[in-house]
């Protein structure tokens, strides 16, 4: 057996060689060429199969984590639709298109028609809905699965309805009418024609039909066609209160200086400048017409403006009015009336027909007129002042001796335009009888200024304590002196 050549060094390494290693093969010079180890093959990788096998399973796991995040808990419903496993989109969608594709049948009606939640104008906030049941019963939480549904309010459009409905069932509708206002020239008001209630399906009964169907699930829902009454928009009720809001502006319509109505206005003018018309919603709206009211208010000035008239009053001593013997009325100017009757327009839109004026008021002077009278004993005449001048004065006849007049500081009492004196019976005290007295004035107990008629002896003594006046004088100083008046007699 040929001899192992080594190379240098394979001393060293024979002793580690593998026993079972090679031998260098002889090339063909008979040589044998030098030998070298091969390179050890790497050790074999281990296999993980079972990891391989784990990854499908915990992507799976992953993903049904993930998907318990935004899903809706198994057995969950919403308005009677099942969305268990769906999104809260999704879920929201299905509600909606179970609620839009049911269908209400009207029984009773010419040919039972049929009609969609769609063409109902039917609709509930499916999102909101949704997103709540999700809220409440999400998937990961398996405590609230297979739990209560939701329930929800169908809401229904109710004139998109009464149309679909009248399209579809023509011969159930009767169309109410309406009250109405106008104004009667015969009684100067305004009347209010009443309403006549028509008939129609119960929408009402139509959304709680579909509501019912939608909790149940059932896509197919039946209501009675049997018409129901159905109520005028603007009712008589509305009409009559207009009416009387009408009326009443009418009664106190005009143009007002204060409390005073300084130009009042004819009930047809102002409902000639008025327009009432129903507003859409059962209601009516006024509006007034500013240019109609214009020519009126050119012509306020000569209706409004006044001058001052001066007033005179009759005073004691210490101006304390005892007769007001002409009434100041003060004097007033029409303002500025460039708006007045866009103003009023506006003002009668209201309801209010009373319209202040702007004007500018001038108030009256009062003359203050002092009157006294005075009786002189002495000289036997009467004197009237007025504010400290005598105005008249006149002879008189004061109490005879034995009734000699009282003295003092008196005021007019009493006053008789005439009045029998004395006693019938002369034998009794006073032992005269006077009738007929005329303009008697009485102004200390039974003493009295009067006139006489029986005699002609002025400026002498000759009564029983009256003062005697000629009749004339006295009928001027009847009239003349306010009760109050002060009287003063002396010598």
């Amino acid at each position: 057996m040929t001899d192992l050549v080594t190379r240098p060094g394979a001393d060293e390494a024979s002793a580690d060689a593998p026993h079972d290693a090679p031998t260098a093969p002889v090339d063909g010079a008979g040589t044998t060429p030098p030998l070298a180890w091969a390179p050890v093959q790497p050790a074999p990788r281990k296999r993980h199969l079972a990891l391989w096998l784990g990854i499908p399973a915990g992507i799976a796991a992953v993903a049904l984590v993930a998907s318990s995040l935004v899903l809706i808990a198994p057995g969950t419903s919403v308005a009677g639709v099942p969305v268990g496993g769906l999104t809260p989109g999704a879920a929201a969608d299905a509600v909606q298109k179970q609620l839009a594709e049911t269908t209400v049948v009207l029984v009773g009606a010419d040919g039972d028609p049929e009609l969609t939640g769609a063409e109902l104008g039917a609709s509930l906030d499916a999102r909101a809905l949704a997103d709540r049941a999700f809220g409440a019963r999400p998937m990961w939480n398996i405590t609230t699965w297979f739990a209560d549904p939701t329930s929800a309010a169908v809401q229904i459009d109710a004139d998109a309805a009464t149309d679909a409905l009248r399209a579809a069932a023509p011969d159930l509708f009767v169309e109410p009418v309406d009250a109405t206002i106008a104004f009667d020239a015969g009684t100067a008001s305004f009347v209010a024609t009443p309403d006549v209630p028509g008939s129609g399906v119960d929408v009402e009964a139509v959304r709680l039909a579909l509501q019912a169907a939608l909790a149940e699930g059932d896509t197919r829902v039946e209501v009675d066609a049997t018409p129901v009454e159905v109520p005028a928009l603007t009712s008589t009720v509305t009409a009559d209160a207009s009416v009387a809001s009408l009326n009443g502006m009418l009664d106190t319509a005009g143009f007002y200086v204060g409390a005073e109505r300084t130009v009042p206005l004819d009930r047809a003018v102002v409902a000639s400048w008025l327009a009432v018309e129903p507003t859409g919603d059962g209601a009516f709206a006024i509006t007034a017409d500013a240019a109609a009211i214009q020519p009126v208010v050119d012509g306020l000035a000569a209706l409004v403006d006044r001058a001052p008239q001066d007033g005179r009053v009759i005073t004691d001593s210490a101006g304390e009015v005892l007769r007001e013997e002409a009434a100041g009325i003060s004097g007033r100017a029409l303002g500025d009336t460039s708006s007045v009757a866009s103003d009023f327009a506006t003002q009668l839109a209201t309801g209010n027909g009373a319209f202040a004026l702007p004007v500018t008021e001038v108030a009256p002077e009062i003359t203050t007129l002092f009157r006294r009278i005075e009786v002189n004993l002495s000289q036997q005449q009467a004197y009237l002042f007025e504010n400290e001048q005598v105005v008249q004065s006149w002879y008189i006849s004061s109490g005879k001796e034995g009734f000699a007049s009282s003295t003092g500081n008196f005021r007019i009492r009493a006053k008789l335009a005439t009045q029998n004196m004395g006693n019938r019976d002369l034998t009794k005290a006073p032992y005269y009888f006077t009738p007929d007295v005329p303009w008697v004035m009485y102004y200390n107990g039974d003493e009295a200024l009067h006139g006489a008629y029986w005699h002609d002896n002025f400026g002498n003594v000759m009564s029983h304590g009256c003062i005697n006046m000629p009749v004339s004088a006295a009928a001027f100083v009847y009239t003349w002196a306010p009760m109050g008046t002060e009287v003063s007699v002396h010598y």
